[in-house]
């Protein structure tokens, strides 16, 4: 490809890519449905079962093979680096994981927005302010129902330009260490750290229990 720079288009693309393996899986790697099935089935609390599934998440090491079986990385839209590739497939699976043990359809256009929503981590809610949409202290499945195409469409941009921003637009080659989408083998710790931020925005975005008074609440 002889445009190797990145665009809020290519990164869209990118997430686009990731999303559709996140709900296919195989070839001994879960669909995010089959990923929440598993913690549904864990004793507790649907928060404690969220929980766990976070923390489990935080301890994964990204591979350049992850996503082997998955489809590859050669088909991915854009060039960049496996390991980037795979924590972001870990970090959207998870998301769309929390997102479907919350009662949510994973496979619906607002939904899956949603789950790009919480890879910005912190920047959610000022994010989601700057739509028009005020969740108040939580949200329900009502608000994302009623959330046109127009909306969507200027959430998605949004968040490509937050990731964007992020990695800078000299290439795919220096997403080493941004964050929250972040490569695993060069920043193990930082990786961690920015999976769990992505998980606690999931967790406290979906789950009916939650408020935004709690946001971003440790399980580690």
């Amino acid at each position: 490809m002889s445009d190797k720079s990145l665009t809020e288009r290519k990164i869209l693309e990118v997430l686009d890519w990731t999303y559709d393996k996140v709900l296919e899986g195989g070839m001994g790697i879960d669909s995010a449905q089959d990923l929440a099935e598993s913690y549904l089935k864990e004793k507790g609390s649907l928060e404690e079962q969220i929980n766990s599934l976070i923390r489990w998440q935080n301890t994964k090491s990204a591979t350049s093979g992850f996503l082997t079986g998955v489809g590859g990385l050669a088909t991915m839209p854009i060039a960049v680096p496996a390991n980037f590739a795979s924590v972001m497939f870990v970090q959207i699976r998870m998301t769309a994981a929390i997102a479907y043990m919350c009662g949510y359809d994973i496979k619906d256009d607002q939904v899956k927005t949603f789950v790009y929503a919480c890879l910005t981590g912190n920047a959610i809610k000022d994010m989601l302010k700057d739509v028009g949409i005020i969740i108040g202290t939580k949200l329900t499945k009502n608000i994302i129902q009623n959330i046109s195409g127009k909306v969507i469409t200027d959430i998605n941009k949004r968040v490509g330009f937050r990731l964007l921003t992020k990695f800078g637009t000299k290439g795919a080659i220096n997403l080493g260490k941004a964050i929250p989408l972040v490569g695993g083998l060069i920043g193990g710790t930082v990786d961690g750290i920015s999976t769990n931020i992505v998980g606690n925005t999931a967790r406290d975005l979906f789950s009916p229990n939650a408020t935004w008074s709690s946001n971003m609440r440790d399980v580690s």
